[in-house]
């Protein structure tokens, strides 16, 4: 069931950290929203799929050992094209370096070290037009991640993706909602757009200690501002 996040449910949402640090031993990779579910699935394999069908597909496998896959470059907006290299969003006082995330060989999307955000280059990157997405953790053992105050965003609270080549794409919040992992909306993720685009993705609910990760993800949908 969706749930679009209001100022009592964001509060609601973040009272979980005690369970979840209560499980140091299931937390270190499952953290993140986007860590995969039990059925080895991260942005859900009907995400990833709607990707691919709106000409956003991952990039050819001629990646090095380590994973790491070539950005997609957008050809309709060369300029802006130019990879990110921090999302800043001063509504909740983050400022954070981004890694490029690819797919694991699963089909899931890899998911960034904690301390740092990722952007999913199987997409366009944050300022190109279309959808891009980025995700970060919520938290680990040692505390609050990048996202753990992702669910406290507010409509028209703003997102600076800052880019290699010095430029930054503005993006405004639009939308602030609570999923279920197993009902995570690629088709909205991944909707066609003319103008630029820009989706948050980490965990929220409730720390699952049987499979050791969260039950939901919390999602910032944005668009440029």
């Amino acid at each position: 069931m969706t749930q679009v996040l209001t100022a009592r449910t964001r509060r609601r949402s973040l009272a979980s950290l005690p369970a979840a640090l209560a499980c140091a031993g299931l937390v270190a990779v499952t953290a993140c929203g986007l860590a995969a579910d039990p059925a080895g699935r991260s942005l859900g394999e009907g995400a990833v799929r709607s990707a691919e069908e709106n000409s956003q597909p991952a990039a050819a496998d001629d990646s090095p050992s380590n994973g790491s896959r070539k950005p997609v470059e957008n050809s309709d907006e060369p300029a802006a094209a130019a990879p990110p290299s921090t999302v800043e969003i001063p509504a909740i006082d983050v400022r954070a370096d981004l890694v490029g995330l690819g797919l694991n060989d699963d089909g899931s999307m890899e998911v960034p070290d904690f301390g740092l955000a990722g952007w999913y280059i199987g997409g366009p990157p944050p300022g190109a037009k279309g959808p891009a997405v980025i995700a970060a953790h919520y938290d680990s053992t040692d505390g609050p991640d990048v996202f753990y105050r992702l669910a406290e965003l507010e409509i028209g609270d703003e997102i600076r993706v800052h880019r290699t080549d010095g430029g930054t794409a503005t993006f405004v919040v639009e939308e602030v909602e609570q999923r279920p992992k197993d009902e995570l909306p690629g088709d909205r993720i991944w909707a066609a757009a003319d103008r630029p685009r820009l989706t948050l993705i980490t965990c929220g609910g409730t720390f699952d200690r049987s499979i050791g990760h969260y039950t939901d993800n919390v999602i910032v949908y944005a668009a440029a501002g």
